[in-house]
């Protein structure tokens, strides 16, 4: 899986400020949808929303993946954030997010949306890249990391 296929530079956020799980999908769909115009902040955010309920999507070790399907999408779409503070994000070890991975995904990608899953599972496994991570304070640095770093 080659993350530069789903993700951009400009999809790289770093030290975001946020109060809530809920105002940080908010603040990261309307973000996608004025990088990604045929999306929708509306609809990217109720998807998300939706997929939050089902069951949270932190990891734990202050990690979680959000991803939701949307139909409108026509490809995969990635976010990289680190936050300023540590949210609440519902993890399986109650830890605060302060990292987050964020996919779109198109209906039909049922088989690549399991592979990115499982890479980004991987990646986010090791001490190290998130280490990284969180000292890294510059978008295009976030991205480089996370597009340049060998598991």
């Amino acid at each position: 899986m080659q993350l530069e296929n789903i993700l951009t530079p400009d999809r790289c956020y770093c030290d975001v400020e946020t109060i809530s799980k809920k105002r940080l999908l908010k603040k990261i769909s309307e973000k996608i949808a004025t990088d990604i115009n045929h999306l929708q902040s509306n609809q990217i955010f109720e998807a998300l929303m939706a997929r939050e309920r089902l069951g949270s999507t932190g990891l734990g070790k202050g990690i979680a993946i959000p991803h939701c399907r949307v139909s409108s999408s026509k490809e995969i779409i990635a976010c990289l954030v680190t936050l300023d503070q540590p949210v609440d994000f519902d993890a399986v070890d109650s830890i605060p997010v302060d990292l987050l991975f964020l996919l779109i995904v198109p209906e039909q990608k049922t088989d690549e949306h399991v592979r990115v899953l499982a890479h980004l599972a991987a990646l986010f496994n090791d001490e190290n890249f998130c280490k990284i991570l969180r000292n890294t304070h510059n978008g295009k640095a976030l991205y480089d990391v996370a597009i340049n770093y060998q598991l």
